[in-house]
This record gives C-alpha cells, structure tokens and sequence, in this order.
C-alpha cells in the first residue's frame, strides 16, 4: 500500500462524533497492548515506563523482556495490524479490524503464547467508565481504517510540536509519550522540587509526587466531546486558572481543571505549530512563575533554542 509520508499532512480534522466507537474499541485495544507492558517493564518514576512511544507507523511500546528473551509490540495504524516482534524468531500479527475487544484480547494473548512469551494482565481496563472485562467485551468492536489513520496523523504532528517545546527546556522532563490509560498524547516539565501529597491512590500519587506543569493533547470524552490541547499544573498554584494567556480561544475548563485550546482551532490557524507552541509556553510561563519555579535554571536561553539541529564538529570525523 502507498501511503503519503506523515509529515506532508497537515494537522487533520477528528470530530469526536465521527469517530468515537473507533475511538473506544481502540482505547480497549490499547489497554490489553499496556498491560503486557505494564506487567514486563520496571516501573519507572511517574509511570513513564507504561506509555507508547509514537513510531513511523503508529505506536509502540520499549523493548520488554519475558524469561531472558526481548520483544516489544507496535500498533500499526498504516498497515491495520498489531506487531509482536521477539528477538528471536519471527514476527506475530494480529489484524485490526472490525472485531470486539474480546476476540482481540483472545488473538493477542495466542499470538504472545505461539511467540513463546507467557504473561498475565489485569484484565479490566481503567480509566474508562462501566468497564467491561476484555475477555467478556463483546460491545465495543468498531474499527475505521481512516479514523485510525486520521487519529495517528494528528500524533504524528503534535509528537513533533511537543519534541521542539520540549528541547527548550534543560531541568527534568518526560518524554513525548502516550498514556493508553488516559488516552493522551502529553509532556511535562518539572520545577525540581517535591509536591505536597497527592489526594487519591497509587496512581495518582506516583504521578504528582513532584511539582508540574504539563501539556499535551486529548481526543475527548463525555466530559468535553471535542478533541483538545490541554495544560495543567500540579500542584495549582493560586491564581492559575485566571492567568492572562493572549492565544485566541484558549480558556480554563473548571471541570477539568486546566487550559485548554480545541484541536479545531488549532488546525485552521494560520499557523497552528505556532499557535500550539504559544499555548505550550504562555501556560507552561503562568505555572512556572505563579509556582515560583527557578526558570533561570531550568530553560534555554533564547540564543540557546535551536531552530535547527546545532552542529557537533567535536564529534566529528577529521
């Protein structure tokens, strides 16, 4: 199949009416495809080690290893399919396609036992309301080659708006990466410093037990049915949500707790990356300076932000 090079498209549209029971059989996909990943990966501070990583084709988790042998899977959403690929032997498939999350569940696990890869996950997704265990998840089975491809487009783009807004920064930082949990594409920046406990379990204290300030992106749910640029601190320092930030129809969602700017808006600007990464640095400057963060310390220097990939004569062969 030939498929135009990723990066000649614009940021596409995805209404979430349009898509959303793509949106929701993929959501369940992903979540049997993290817990594998989940369950073979050392946890690594704020959950780092559970996100996918956007790829030339779709989605992918960090090489695993399971009884001393390396494999790791990606979600192809040019080619529709599921790759398990160990070290050793030849490469698994599992098509995406109408199909219900059980019978998809069912496929993926056969594929890792013929693989010789022997794991078990926690079969009840998360983050999701009234979940339905994989195994008995016969409701959700809708699959839309375009919307699945439009959704991966949109990563693509934002990975490679979020990457520049990334390397300004010198202090700690998460990748560009992709929660299948909460279904988002985000990064974050940290002041340094420990945050106050966070209220509510595990996951919720792992993942604020510094201070933040993130950006990222959302398709959406019940709660706003429109896909989103979002931005939030935690923890909020006082005066956060009526910060002055001047990118036109951004605003603070009570709801949610956090800026947010609709995908739409961005992708008819005249110049979304730079609307996007005027939103990524206006919120991310109310955090940073309303939480009194060192930004002297923690940024680039304007004449430090590369516009291009800066020369390394040092390393290179006389």
């Amino acid at each position: 199949m030939h498929v135009a090079s990723i990066m000649t498209h614009e940021l596409p549209a995805l209404p979430y009416s349009e898509w959303r029971e793509t949106y929701q059989t993929l959501h369940r996909w992903m979540q049997v495809v993290g817990k594998v990943q989940l369950a073979l990966t050392p946890t690594v501070n704020h959950w780092w080690n559970t996100a996918f990583h956007v790829s030339a084709h779709g989605l992918t988790t960090p090489p695993m290893v399971c009884d001393g042998r390396l494999f790791d899977c990606e979600l192809d959403f040019v080619e529709d399919v599921l790759r398990i690929r160990p070290d050793d032997g030849p490469e698994r498939q599992v098509e995406m396609r109408p199909r219900t999350v059980a019978d998809f569940y069912d496929a993926t696990m056969r594929a890792l036992r013929d693989a010789g890869i022997s794991v078990e996950i926690w079969t009840m997704p998360v983050e999701i309301p009234d979940p339905i265990r994989f195994e008995d998840d016969v409701v959700h089975r809708t699959y839309v080659h375009d919307h699945a491809l439009r959704f991966f487009h949109a990563l693509a783009w934002i990975e490679n708006v979020l990457e520049k807004f990334r390397a300004r920064f010198v202090g700690k930082s998460s990748p560009v990466h992709f929660f299948w949990g909460s279904f988002d594409l985000a990064v974050t920046r940290f002041s340094g410093r420990r945050a106050p406990p966070m209220p509510g379990g595990s996951i919720e204290r792992e993942a604020y037990s510094h201070e933040v300030s993130s950006v990222g992106w959302w398709p959406g749910d019940q709660r706003l049915e429109r896909a989103s640029f979002y931005s939030y601190a935690a923890p909020e320092p006082p005066g956060f949500s009526s910060a002055s930030i001047n990118v036109p129809c951004a605003y603070y969602n009570e709801q949610l707790k956090g800026f947010y700017l609709d995908h739409d808006v961005v992708r008819t600007a005249d110049d979304p990356e730079a609307m996007l990464l005027d939103f990524c640095e206006q919120t991310y400057a109310a955090a940073a300076d309303l939480g009194r963060w060192p930004r002297a310390e923690l940024e680039r220097g304007a004449a430090e932000r590369f516009t291009e990939t800066p020369r390394v004569e040092a390393y290179a062969p006389a």
